[in-house]
């Protein structure tokens, strides 16, 4: 009787040690899964002779933007000839512009000059919040502007009525809305991961499939969630926009006189310029083979899509543009004569 109790006794010990190194190992596994506290980027390490020429030249396209973008801005609100729809929508989309440069831009110049080139995992996270949000209200805002040229070429008669300040002002809040709509689940997913290491990001700036290749959980429904976000944010409002130019065209080739036309066409050009350049863009960042390019070839599929369109947005509505010419250049002599005048 004695050696039986003895042996249960012995079988207890063993199981609580058991029991004990299964816990013991689980903890190490949740602390190893939680030691990921920031992210290193890796962009531009292959060229640290160039860190100087790189910083100038993102410090330059972000003034660019910023100043670009602000004009843009300030003559709309300045000039009542401006105050359509269309300058509406235009501001709306230089504002955008301006956000989607602060998210990116200032963290790339300040890492110009730390040696390790550091974001933390908040940081990271809010900076997939933000460019998930401003991409895909871009997308709906593009496909509203085209509405509207659609509305302005094909029913003249009925645009005041079918773009009233009322309907414009829910195409856009529905256009932030989709952002958002848009980017929460994706960052509410991300939240979920797990990041055990290594934290090293191959890249200048975060992004939803540089966060998937760095957890060590399953992503699963976070891949599902990037193809329904494809299918719906990215190609209904493509689709939508590539249809009302078809109409549009289509439409401007029945003007019988070429002056008619080539007015028609020219109130559309600087929008359908901007469509071509960010669907461009944002097709050779996203749809291409994940593997056989290098990360120089990444990098610059990134600054076109991220850095360079907002930049060339403003320049392209105010190189093709008369009326926002014109009010620029009422301000800078507005500006001109005030500064002179205080000298």
């Amino acid at each position: 009787m004695t050696t039986g109790y003895l042996v249960e006794d012995e079988q207890k010990i063993v199981g609580d040690m058991e029991l004990d190194v299964t816990e013991a190992k689980e903890f190490k596994e949740r602390e190893n899964q939680t030691t990921v506290i920031e992210f290193i980027f890796l962009g531009f390490s292959n060229h640290p002779d160039l860190q100087g020429l790189f910083f100038l030249l993102f410090l330059i396209i972000y003034l660019v933007t910023i100043l670009g973008n602000t004009l843009i801005l300030a003559a709309i609100r300045v000039n009542p000839v401006l105050h359509t729809p269309m300058y509406y929508f235009l501001s709306n989309l230089s504002f955008l512009d301006i956000c989607y440069g602060t998210t990116t831009l200032p963290v790339i110049l300040v890492n110009f000059f730390r040696e390790n080139k550091t974001i933390s995992y908040e940081g990271c996270l809010s900076q997939v919040f933000f460019l998930v949000t401003f991409a895909g209200c871009e997308c709906v805002l593009l496909a509203v502007m085209a509405y509207d040229r659609f509305v302005a070429i094909c029913h003249p008669l009925r645009y005041p009525v079918l773009m009233s300040k009322r309907v414009c002002a829910y195409l856009v809040t529905g256009a932030w809305l989709c952002g958002l709509a848009n980017s929460l689940p994706h960052t509410g997913l991300i939240a979920t991961l797990t990041f055990c290491g290594p934290n090293q990001i191959s890249h200048f700036l975060c992004d939803i499939p540089l966060f998937l290749k760095l957890s060590c959980s399953d992503t699963s429904a976070n891949e599902v969630g990037l193809y329904v976000s494809s299918a719906t944010i990215g190609l209904i409002p493509c689709l939508f926009t590539a249809m009302s130019y078809i109409l549009i065209i289509s439409a401007i080739l029945k003007i019988r006189s070429a002056q008619g036309r080539q007015k028609a066409f020219s109130t559309c050009a600087s929008h359908l310029t901007v469509v071509v350049i960010y669907y461009g863009t944002i097709n050779f960042n996203y749809d291409r083979p994940s593997s056989g390019y290098s990360l120089d070839v990444d990098m610059l599929a990134s600054v076109l899509f991220c850095i360079v369109t907002p930049m060339l947005n403003p320049i392209i509505y105010s190189l093709r543009n008369k009326e926002v010419k014109n009010t620029l250049k009422k301000l800078f002599e507005g500006f001109v004569s005030s500064y002179g005048s205080r000298i």
